[in-house]
């Protein structure tokens, strides 16, 4: 299976990379997620060690029942060659109305077909009010007329 663009990426494909995996990530279907991913891919997500899509769909189901109403936007830092680093945050409640702005970084390494192998993902969480939210756009991707990371400040 191969998933355009694919490496060596460019300003253009990587950046391309980075939106497709926001759009997917934003639909909160671990399944369509999972498939981004080599059948073998490792991941580090905060203090939790993960390999394989199984594990990866299992995660992302365990993570978008805790986190509700997710939002998230993904911006290129860096890439080369068959790698590409973002920086990304990402707004959701918890069960009892508490908004949080999650902020991190991700490293990720891909095979010849554009599946990523390796995630190494970074992540704080910082509570915030209802009226300190910035992202308002309806459940789903991004619109593409939306402000990046950078447009908000963040």
């Amino acid at each position: 299976m191969s998933r355009p663009p694919l490496p060596p990426f460019t300003t253009e494909t990587a950046a391309q990379k980075a939106r497709m995996a926001e759009d997917a990530w934003n639909t909160r279907d671990p399944s369509r997620v999972a498939l981004a991913y080599t059948a073998d891919s490792r991941w580090r997500n905060r203090a939790e060690f993960l390999q394989g899509r199984e594990a990866i769909e299992a995660f992302l189901t365990r993570k978008w029942t805790r986190e509700l109403d997710y939002r998230l936007i993904k911006e290129v830092w860096a890439f080369h060659d068959n790698r590409i680093a973002v920086r990304f945050a990402y707004e959701w409640h918890d069960d009892s109305g508490q908004w949080f702005r999650s902020y991190g970084n991700e490293n990720w390494e891909f095979d010849g077909e554009g599946l990523m192998r390796q995630r190494i993902a970074s992540t704080n969480d910082l509570p915030i009010t209802e009226s300190e939210r910035k992202y308002r756009w309806p459940l789903g991707p991004r619109p593409a007329d939306y402000p990046s990371l950078s447009d908000l400040g963040l």
